[in-house]
Formats: C-alpha cells, structure tokens, sequence
C-alpha cells in the first residue's frame, strides 16, 4: 500500500492556514546534550530506563497481547489500557532513535509494529482488549474503557517513529485506525456524538494532522473538543442507556472527573482527574493554535491561571487527591497525602509548552522548569530503574503503610501509566529546551549541549556551557554560517532577582529588551559571539500563600529552580518537630560525592528533646529546644538511599532561642 503523506515529517508552515503559533520547537535531531546537569540523566534513560521498560513490558504481557491469542479462562487478560503503556514506550524509543540510532532498539520496535500490523481488525480498529478479550464491545463505553486514550498513544508513537526513522508502517497503521475512528464519531448522520473518558487522542489527532496534511485529523480533534460536555442529552447517560444501565438524574458532579461536567469554554477551574484535566488543556492549546480559535486559547489562559496560582504544588505537582487522582477545590495542597502523579506533572509540562509555542511568556517557562526540576524528576530514581506513581511533599513511612500506598519508588506498577511517560519526555527534552519562530529563536531552558537551526538559507548553531541549576551561569557561543540578523530570545527566570548579561564580554541592560520576561536580542549576529548569563541563586524561603492552610507558619526551601527537602537519613526521625529560626543563615554547597553530585543546604533548627517526655503523650509544661544541624537535598533526589521520613514545607520561628511559650496560635520563637 503506497503511503498518502510525504516521504519526509513536515515542518510547520507558520504561512499556511489561520494560526495562532508562532513558534515551534527545534528539531529533536538537531538538538545535543553533552555534560552538565542534563546529559548523564538522559543517558541513563536511554541506556537502562528504556531497556528496563521494555523487559517488564514483555514480562507483564503487554507486548505479546497483540498476539490476540489470550482465551477466555485464561489468565492476565489485556487490560483495556495495556496498549498505551506500550505505546508510550514507543514513543520514548523513537524520540531516542532520533539522536541516537540503535539497531537493537529499533529491531525491538518493527518487532512490535509488525504484531500491531498484523492485529488490525479488516475496518482499521486497534484494540488488544477489545480485539482479544470483549469483541462485541467496542465503542459502548467511552466514559470508562479507555479506547480513544489509547488510540491517542498508540498515534503519537506512530507519528514519533516516523518522524525518527522515516518508517512509514506503523503510521500507516494508525493511519487505518483513525480513518475508522473518524468514521464512527462526529455530527454527520448516524456517527456517534461521543469522547473519550480519557483525554489523549485529541492531542494525537493534531500530531498526526501536521504529520500528514490531512486536514480531518485536526477537524476530529476539534469534534472531541467541542463536543465535551454538551447536554443533549448527555452522551455519557446515553451511552450507559445502549448498555442497560440507569445513568440516574442529571448531576454534574457525575462528569467532573472527566472533565465532561461543562463544555470546554464554559469551565473555569480545572477539575476531575489531573491527568485527564491537563491532557485536554494540551489538546485544546494545540487546536487552538492551529484553528485561530481565540474563545478556545482563552479557556486554556484561563484553566492555566487556576491551577497554577491556586492549584500546583511548589514542586510543580498537580492533583492534590488519592481519590479519583483529581483535583479537589482552591488552596487544597496537602502535603503528606499529595497525589500529584508523575503523569500529571508531565502532563503540565505539555500545557506549558504548548502555549510557549503559541505566546512566548515566561510564566509558562517558568512553570515548564519548575515541574521538569522537581516534580517529574522526583519520578525516576537515580539509576533508571525504580519509579514513582505519587509524588508527596511529606512522608512518615508508618503512615502510608496504613493507606496502602508505597513509600518507596517501585519497578513497575499494575497500571503503569508514568515510567514510560517519564521516558518519553526526557528522551525528547531538547523539544523543551529551544523553539523556533519567524527570525527567531528561543532559549527557554538552560542546558549544556549544542543545538543547530535553519534561517531561511542559513545555518544557526548555537552552544551552550553551564552546570546549571548547580552553578550560576551559563555561557551561550552563537555560530551563524554567515554573519546575519536575528533575534534571540532568552528566558530571565521568575526565580531571579537580578539577572546579568553581558555579549562577547560587554555589559547589557536588560530593562528595554525584556518582554513578557524574555530577553529579546535583536542584531546582527557573527560566528564565534558569546552570551554570558549570570542567574543568582541564594538560598530562599519560600511561603505559600495564606489559604494553603496545610503550609500556615511554614517555608519551603529554593535554590535557582530547585526545591528542597529534608529526609530521616540526614536529619533523624520525627522531621516535623524541626523548626527552623527565621535569623538562621543558610548555605549551599555542592558535593561531588552525595547523589551522583549535588547542591546541599545546610543550616542550624532547632527540636524537643522526646528523651524528656518520660512516656507522656501530653504535658502542660513548655518543652525547651535545642540547636541541631539541618541539612537539606533537592526533592528530586529523595528515596535514593533508603526509605524514611521526608518532608519539604518545615516550620518557621521567630528566633534562635533556647525555649518556645506557646500563643493561641502555637509556638512563637
């Protein structure tokens, strides 16, 4: 079969049709780490976490599923989203073939392409648990079955392959698939009016429309959108009708974990499951950008102002409930009982990205970094191996013992969603890392490595040397083949107080280039100019806002975009009884030996002695304090010793002194 689209991935044609972008990210291929911060860690995902994956992906039955040779009676089933776990694997693979080729890995890849190929249903449709384990089932229940979200990963590793290796079968596949899926849903007469419980197969559908060209992906992706939570009645109840069930009185609280409890421009909190809620918020961003629909890119404004001014974790974490993985209301952060899934972290980095491609405004950026440095790092473990699905700010081993939920970072996981996500974004991180524009381009994160644009008929190579966000600087060396004017654009983070720039060697003012907190630097650029960035980076304490009432008489501890915690191996036990005084001077150093080399904080608390409680829970008597020795590491890197209490928010007291009287409101220094 001869493929309909270009034997080559297509670039963004700004000029093409109504949009909304005006820049798109720099070519995965063209874009290097080597050394600094960065470089070791995607290593380790390209050389363990990738392999690791795929083994338990085959251990677990995930990759032989598409065999299509389970039996009724038998065991281990394939779940109804099996198929994106392993998608997301593919993805990963394909963004790391883009930079570096693996005949290995590739050979693993086209192994499971072609058992894919060969289990597609003659109509297109690709599901291994509908195809293998419930046939007659298929497209009667979106709310809950995952089919849509699948297909959504399953098209986003296709288009990845593509666009790595030019291999056009496995497109080719998902290409039948959504061909098919277009075939069941939208207005005409007699498709279904229906979405996704789980938002995913929006985002794809966009993917796949500037993949192909072919314009009724992208109308299929506005059709979910737009489509999500209109009364008529509602097709959710419908659909629970067709199955014989009682969807019951119309209650709105019923669809707000999916999202579905208003349309889409109508909502203004994101609400229901983190994952789900961010998912949509990136696939509306994407068709926002691509339709000019500015009542669309207004909901996304929108939705990113709540939950990052009243939602987020400081970490970057999103999702602040266990039950149902969702968001619950404004100020809601609890720390020791913190959801915040990897997935939806990753999540908002997506969204973030996504509106930097549309509008260059660092308070996406800077939320981008913040999330990437804290709460999506603290996912993985050092040495690729073990994840996390939660990301909590506070952890008392006992006390998640009694809930059932780990308390360390686990192999692999019954649903395992986010260590193929965690993957795929760092396998294709130099995305993150620069965009392009019309006679533009755009640093947004600072990473050593090397990275090589186009500009018209001109090539752009640009380095960059830092060990940043341990060290301070960061030096920017530009290399045009030719001597040529363009602006270059560089993010001043939010973090920091006072930023200096100086061009091959001399002095910037800053204040009349900034806009919307980049640096725009338009001249005319030679081979070999250099661009030195001085970034401050004290220690600060950070406090939450005073309706976070979980964070009240509490800091957080932040150097440059990092974030800090304590834990039990370095502080000992009962981590919540530390105070630390507000005259207490804190200092950062790094050491080369702790965590594969690492800025540490230490400074001087203070805490009870419980020697002194001789057996009694409660006591009128005021405890006296004394100074201990407080060290703390980035969040990133707890529980990659050995399991014990950690917590980030750590309570605040006036001064250093050696008893504490207690007020109405607690202690006072």
């Amino acid at each position: 079969m001869k493929s309909p689209y270009p034997s080559t991935p297509q670039r963004h044609d700004f000029a093409a049709h109504p949009t909304t972008l005006k820049r798109v990210p720099a070519l995965l291929k063209n874009v290097s780490f080597n050394g600094g911060f960065w470089a070791p860690r995607l290593e380790t995902n390209r050389r363990v976490t990738l392999s690791t994956e795929y083994r338990l992906c085959k251990q677990t039955g995930h990759i032989d599923a598409w065999k299509l040779n389970w039996k009724p009676g038998q065991p281990n089933p394939p779940h109804i989203f099996w198929d994106s776990d392993l998608a997301k694997w593919i993805e990963a693979a394909a963004y790391s073939l883009a930079t570096h080729p693996d005949r290995m890995l590739e050979k693993r890849v086209d192994g499971v392409v072609d058992l894919m190929a060969k289990a597609q249903a003659p109509d297109g449709y690709l599901n291994t648990h509908f195809l293998a384990v419930e046939p007659a089932k298929r497209w009667t229940n979106l709310r809950d079955c995952h089919e849509l979200y699948c297909a959504g990963h399953l098209i986003e590793g296709a288009v990845a392959y593509y666009q790595a290796t030019g291999k056009k079968k496995m497109l080719d596949v998902l290409c039948r698939y959504a061909d098919h899926i277009d075939s069941v849903f939208g207005r005409e007469k007699g498709k279904k009016r229906g979405y996704c419980g789980h938002e995913e197969v929006e985002l794809a559908l966009v993917k796949l429309y500037r993949a192909t060209g072919k314009r009724r992906y992208l109308k299929l992706a506005k059709f979910f959108i737009d489509e999500r939570g209109r009364r008529f009645p509602h097709y959710f109840d419908l659909e629970a009708k067709a199955r014989g069930k009682d969807p019951g009185k119309w209650n709105a609280e019923r669809y707000r974990p999916h999202q579905a409890h208003l349309p889409v421009r109508a909502q203004t909190k994101l609400a229901g499951h983190a994952v789900r809620a961010l998912y949509l918020c990136s696939g509306m961003a994407d068709v926002a950008a691509e339709t000019g629909d500015r009542t669309l890119l207004a909901a996304c404004k929108r939705l990113w102002q709540n939950v990052t001014s009243q939602r987020m974790y400081i970490t970057g974490g999103v999702g602040s409930a266990h039950a149902g993985e969702r968001f619950t209301f404004d100020y809601d952060l609890p720390n020791e009982s913190a959801y915040a899934e990897t997935c939806a972290n990753i999540a908002l980095v997506f969204f973030a990205q996504r509106l930097l491609n549309i509008e260059a405004d660092a308070r996406y950026a800077d939320v981008m970094e913040r999330t990437l440095y804290n709460g999506v790092l603290s996912g993985v473990s050092l040495d690729g191996k073990r994840f996390f699905y939660v990301n909590p700010l506070a952890q008392h081993p006992d006390a998640f013992r009694s809930s059932n939920w780990v308390t360390e970072r686990q192999k692999w996981f019954g649903c395992a969603c986010c260590p193929p996500n965690i993957a795929r974004l760092f396998a294709s991180l130099g995305q993150y890392v620069y965009s392009q524009g019309p006679n533009e381009i755009t640093v947004h994160l600072y990473a050593q490595g090397i990275a090589r644009f186009k500009m018209g008929n001109r090539a752009v190579r640009l380095t960059q040397r830092t060990e940043y966000p341990w060290q301070e600087t960061a030096e920017i060396s530009v290399n045009p083949d030719a001597p040529m004017k363009f602006t270059l654009s560089l993010r001043i983070p939010g973090w920091c107080r006072r930023t200096a720039i100086r061009i091959n060697g001399k002095p910037l003012s800053l204040r009349p280039l900034m806009r919307k907190g980049y640096a725009r630097i338009r001249r005319r650029w030679k081979p070999g100019d250099r661009v030195e960035l001085t970034f401050p980076m004290p220690v600060e304490r950070i406090e939450a806002h005073p309706a976070v009432r979980m964070d009240c008489g509490r800091v957080a501890l932040q150097r440059g975009p990092i974030v800090y915690c304590l834990e039990e191996i370095d502080n000992r036990a009962n981590l919540d009884d530390i105070c630390l005084p507000r005259s207490s001077r804190l200092t950062a150093k790094f050491n080369p030996r702790l965590l594969n080399g690492a800025v540490v904080i230490t400074g001087q608390g203070l805490r009870r002695n419980p020697a002194r409680w001789d057996g009694q829970l409660y006591r009128m008597e005021a405890s006296k304090t004394k100074s201990v020795a407080l060290k703390a590491i980035p969040y990133f890197l707890w529980n990659n010793r050995k399991p014990g209490e950690m917590l980030v928010w750590i309570r605040e007291v006036n001064s250093a002194g050696g008893g504490r009287r207690r007020t109405a409101s607690g202690y006072r220094g």
